[in-house]
């Protein structure tokens, strides 16, 4: 896909994101495969917002080749996720409210309490606390790319990739509300979970 398409889509997925309150304010970042290079949002861009000129095109140096001079601050993060998964093309990183609440506490979305997210997630992990844009945070989030396309980021937000923005945007909205509802279960005394056997058949649907 061009570069200029490639645009489109992040700016129409970063409006949805902004529309949900998924990336609130000037936070996250998205980015996409760009032949042998890496589309980014730049460095200081709401992702709900963007325009044509809120990108840069880096190399898997992280150097910016072309486009905005300041990419985002997390190129690191995504330069790596591409590297350990050839089938991901497409990355999202905000700081969605209820999944964010998850990060902040320390808490991972690891119990088996809706089939759907068992069928899609396995478990939504969580990585140890890096600071914002370091190697640390990298290497500690990095770890679970090869087994999970979501990763909780403590005291930070959250992070997905796939194989297409449409898909890695459904994940965003599916764990989103996934969280929400853990949430609620506990309010309402916790939430009954599947069984070993039960989860066992939902995994068997894949196929």
């Amino acid at each position: 896909m061009k570069e200029t398409e490639l645009k489109k889509e992040i700016i129409e997925y970063g409006r949805l994101c902004g529309i949900k309150n998924f990336t609130p304010g000037v936070s996250g970042n998205i980015s996409a495969r760009l032949d042998d290079k890496i589309l980014i949002t730049s460095s200081g861009s709401a992702n709900g917002y963007l325009t044509e000129k809120d990108f840069s095109v880096i190399d898997y140096g992280g150097n910016v080749v072309s486009g905005h001079p300041k990419a985002s601050s997390e190129k690191l993060l995504h330069i790596e996720f591409y590297k350990k998964r050839q089938d991901v093309n497409y990355i999202i990183h905000v700081h969605a409210p209820y999944l964010s609440t998850f990060a902040s506490a320390g808490i991972a979305l690891d119990e088996p309490i809706m089939a759907e997210n068992v069928f899609y997630f396995g478990q939504i992990p969580l990585a140890e606390y890096g600071l914002p844009s370091s190697k640390d945070l990298v290497e500690k989030t990095a770890q679970y790319f090869d087994e999970y396309n979501a990763v909780l980021m403590a005291n930070h937000g959250f992070i997905v990739g796939d194989k297409t923005i449409k898909d890695a945007y459904l994940k965003l909205e599916l764990a989103e509300a996934y969280a929400q509802v853990v949430i609620n279960t506990k309010i309402l005394g916790g939430a009954k979970l599947l069984t070993e056997n039960q989860v066992k058949e939902i995994n068997a649907l894949k196929g």
